[in-house]
């Protein structure tokens, strides 16, 4: 298959589009960049996080843009290939670039260093390099609401509250089956330090791109090894193909955790009745029963000018799309408080992103309450209170089975952020920043 007539094909598509529904380029717009991925093996993930994230500045431009300042929109096609996020991003970058959103571990690698330079913010909403929390290092990287590291933690928090404490996790075995990619990774670190502190033994399995290839691994993993828990790091069409091979060997799958990113209607359906029970993790609501989704459904949707099907709005990664799209307006909301309402740089946006406040009011008047948690940002912390829920397939719908889990984000996993920050800074010659 050829992956890059995909994509060009799939960009000229998107580009007819976004000219239709945004404004042309003008000095009077504040730009958006967007990396997507309509096209390649994830196209099917990537679609419906595009189009949210497309609809929901659709619905701000209805309502007059951003203090009277419009949203002009691009894609960029990458199709989830690096070499082209690296493409797409030489493509749109731009003074006025209001944040860049890789939607991909190893684009954001890729454009950590480039971002900074030409100084647009770096939004990796759930992905990406942990380090990049450390806002002393990486002053244009924000990785806010929770990272991998986060995640690990958070799903490793739940088991011990589902065993009957931490201490029940001695003698335990947890299994990780990951994506191996950067993505896939990027939580076995925190991993290996959970497992020496806590007792319980660690046991990584590898799934080579895309992850059609399971049935070995499964069978390993459900007749050899027999893990208590087991998580999962997958992507794509990795992730319904874990599930199916994991309800082969009878594996139970309310001790089957995905991260967020293995927690979709793409990632169970496919599997059919074999997914009841599967849990993952999530830092957003579903469903269209939020005053945001539904001008949406209303401003957007309602006058023809929905990007995608009107059935795919309030599904995870079309809710995922918004909720990154809603940062990103409140952060140049907030910049323009600080530098005039009017477009901004992407060095000015940053400044907004540093000073992001989204609290109970602010969630209440965006429609967003329930929606997700507030988010406070500071010049050190760019990634918040790490926090996830974890929620279950029934069959039909995603439901919550807890409550916000806490990482253990000062006790653990800050330190480890911080000295993962310092070695990068000593890599590359960064003298971090005083944040006091």
């Amino acid at each position: 298959m050829n992956f890059k007539a995909l994509g060009l094909a799939a960009l000229g598509a998107a580009a007819m589009a976004t000219a239709a529904a945004f404004p042309a380029s003008a000095a009077d717009k504040q730009f958006v960049p967007g990396l997507m991925y309509r096209s390649g093996p994830y196209a099917p993930n990537g679609i419906p996080f595009a189009n949210g994230f497309s609809d929901y500045f659709r619905m701000i431009n209805a309502k007059g843009g951003i203090n009277g300042v419009m949203i002009e929109y691009e894609e960029c096609d990458t199709a989830y290939n690096n070499d082209r996020g690296v493409e797409c991003y030489e493509r749109l970058k731009r003074p006025g670039a209001a944040a860049i959103t890789p939607l991909s571990t190893g684009i954001t690698y890729a454009l950590i260093d480039r971002a900074t330079a030409d100084k647009i913010p770096v939004l990796s909403m759930g992905y990406g390099r942990t380090a990049g929390s450390d806002g002393t290092v990486f002053p244009y990287v924000f990785t806010l609401p929770a990272t991998y590291w986060s995640g690990a933690d958070v799903i490793v928090n739940y088991i011990a509250q589902k065993e009957g404490g931490y201490d029940k996790l001695k003698g335990k075995k947890i299994a990780l089956v990951y994506h191996d990619s950067a993505y896939g990774k990027e939580p076995i670190g925190t991993l290996e330090a959970l497992a020496e502190k806590h007792g319980f033994s660690f046991h990584p399995f590898p799934v080579a791109h895309p992850g059609l290839e399971q049935k070995a691994t499964w069978l390993q993993i459900g007749r050899q090894v027999r893990p208590d828990w087991t998580a999962m790091w997958g992507w794509g069409v990795m992730n319904s193909t874990a599930i199916k091979e994991a309800a082969a060997v009878g594996y139970p799958m309310e001790k089957f955790i995905g991260i967020w990113w293995s927690g979709s209607e793409q990632d169970v359906t496919p599997a059919g009745a074999q997914a009841v029970g599967y849990k993952s993790l999530n830092f957003h609501g579903t469903g269209t029963d939020f005053p945001a989704i539904q001008d949406i459904l209303k401003l957007v949707h309602d006058a023809g000018n929905g990007t995608g099907p009107r059935e795919e709005v309030g599904t995870v990664l079309y809710n995922r799309g918004v909720m990154n799209a809603a940062v990103i307006s409140e952060a140049i909301l907030t910049a323009q408080g600080m530098h005039g309402e009017k477009p901004l740089t992407g060095e000015q946006i940053r400044d907004g992103f540093e000073a992001l406040n989204i609290d109970e009011a602010r969630l209440q008047a965006k429609g967003m309450a329930g929606f997700m948690e507030p988010i406070k940002i500071t010049c050190a912390d760019h990634e918040g209170t790490g926090r996830a829920y974890v929620q279950q397939w029934d069959g039909s719908a995603w439901t919550a089975v807890s409550e916000w889990v806490e990482p253990n984000r000062e006790g653990l996993l800050r330190p480890m952020i911080e000295k993962a920050a310092a070695d990068y800074a000593a890599e590359k010659g960064i003298t971090p920043r005083d944040c006091n």
